[in-house]
């Protein structure tokens, strides 16, 4: 079974109190990231006070779907989502996403970082006075763990490919201690593995937070990001819908963790995964490269629960860039606006970054392959916003010139409209063995998992439950560790 490990270190735990004793931290529980109102009320005044992106103890307590959007001295409200009307995306379904622009760091991978390092923290097995924290990452986790580090006074280590856009690194540089840039880009997950042995080897006093393996990424977004999106259909959902499915990118697997818990709750609702069709590996065993930053490649995580995938589905790069100019240029936008797009839903295109654009698109695959109505909801997740990715827009401007109404129209009725429920499976039983099989070369030969594991990970029924059910005990943890720490 899966499980984290919760063991307290007595030595290293009364060094890492003293140090969150130095810097006023408080440690949120899972129980508050996902219902705001029991964050006490000094938390709150101290928030009214504070910027969202602000290095602030603090702003621990925004690492919630639920943070009020505003750039500075929100507080909370419900959780953050936006419905996508069937002018824009071409579906009679209605697509609704979870908005990840008003976490800090400006992505909800911040959560995944926080689910990954709390348990260590809070039970000293991760002793911030002594230890760097490494954060592996194809863009937005290691942003969100250089900002966890941060705020705890400690050492950090982000990696990521070289490639990934400018915002990245030009933030990452005023947060983390070290940053280092592997060789390729969005595809190039193995180069970021082999750095991580590499400092494994090198002797220094470090830990490495490796979101594709830790199962910390997979209980923060089952449990929180799970329950934001039951919030979010218990609103929405009338007499006569029916919620269908969860459509996502894999990445590190960790949001898709969501469609387990919702699949608990909606027994008949289905688990979408998607990855670019310039690398098809969940697809056909594929690979290659794209620009679809922060979705991952050319593995499959091994906190990925395959077998409770329904579907494998590929975005077209090429399609998202053309949408990414067509939400955000000018003549895009006029477009849309000519086209019927409501001009409430036209302002907040902006909060579409690439892999939220792919996710949409993945959704509208869905939704059309089963041909749903006005009454089915499809969910979705928008990672991060074009906040990240305003150099990529420049870029592109270089490379294709200026985009002109001619382009736009190409791109809403190709791109967009013209979406179709090519390069999609509905997985079989023997499909998803495939696809879990994959694991082995990654995981088992090059990673040092056990062929025991993988087994377990198909065959052993309380393997992936397992690990659900820590929750209460971690926030127990988490409780006591804020008492002896006395904040």
């Amino acid at each position: 079974m899966a499980t984290i490990d919760l063991t307290v270190h007595p030595e290293r735990l009364q060094r890492t109190l003293q140090r969150v004793r130095e810097r006023g931290i408080r440690i949120p529980t899972f129980a508050q990231m996902k219902n705001p109102a029991l964050i006490p009320d000094d938390v709150r005044a101290r928030l009214a006070q504070t910027g969202l992106w602000d290095v602030a103890p603090v702003n621990l307590f925004r690492i919630t779907w639920k943070n009020e959007p505003k750039v500075s001295g929100g507080l909370y409200g419900g959780v953050n989502y936006i419905e996508l009307p069937s002018s824009l995306t071409g579906t009679r379904a209605r697509v609704i996403a979870l908005v990840g622009k008003w976490f800090p760091t400006g992505a909800h991978k911040v959560g995944a970082a926080f689910g990954c390092l709390a348990p260590r923290l809070v039970t000293g097995q991760f002793d911030p006075t002594t230890q760097k924290a490494v954060w592996p990452s194809t863009g937005n986790y290691c942003r969100g763990g250089a900002y966890d580090s941060a705020l705890l006074a400690c050492q950090s280590i982000a990696i990521l490919p070289e490639g990934m856009s400018q915002e990245r690194f030009k933030w990452l540089s005023t947060i983390a201690g070290e940053v280092i840039a592997t060789p390729g880009s969005e595809s190039n997950v193995k180069e970021i593995f082999d750095k991580c042995w590499e400092l494994r080897k090198s002797g220094q006093d470090l830990m490495i937070f490796n979101q594709f393996e830790e199962f910390g990424n997979y209980l923060w977004h089952y449990d929180v990001t799970g329950h934001a999106m039951e919030d979010v259909l218990k609103t929405e959902l009338g007499p006569k819908d029916a919620y269908r499915g969860v459509a996502l990118t894999t990445g590190s697997a960790g949001t898709i963790a969501s469609g387990d818990y919702l699949k608990q709750v909606y027994p008949n609702s289905k688990i979408i995964a998607s990855e670019a069709l310039q690398c098809p590996t969940l697809l056909q065993n594929g690979f290659g490269a794209h620009r679809i930053e922060g979705i991952g490649d050319k593995h499959v995580p091994w906190v990925h629960n395959v077998k409770n995938t329904d579907f494998v589905t590929a975005i077209d790069d090429n399609a998202v860039v053309k949408i990414a100019r067509l939400f955000n240029e000018p003549e895009g936008r006029e477009y849309l606006r000519r086209k019927g797009v409501p001009q409430s839903t036209i302002d907040r295109l902006n909060l579409l970054g690439f892999s939220g654009i792919a996710n949409v698109l993945s959704a509208v695959k869905f939704a059309k392959y089963y041909e749903l109505t006005e009454n089915d909801v499809v969910l979705t997740v928008l990672t991060d916003s074009m906040e990240l990715y305003g150099t990529r827009l420049e870029e592109y401007r270089e490379q294709f010139g200026e985009f002109t109404a001619f382009d736009a129209a190409e791109a809403f009725a190709g791109a967009l409209h013209g979406l179709g429920t090519d390069a999609l499976i509905e997985l079989s039983y023997a499909e998803r063995k495939r696809v879990h099989n994959l694991k082995y070369y990654t995981w088992v030969e090059q990673q040092g998992k056990t062929y025991e594991e993988i087994q377990a990970q198909w065959y052993d029924p309380d393997y992936w439950t397992s690990v659900q059910r820590q929750v209460g005990e971690i926030d127990q943890k988490i409780a006591d560790f804020n008492r002896m720490a006395a904040v």
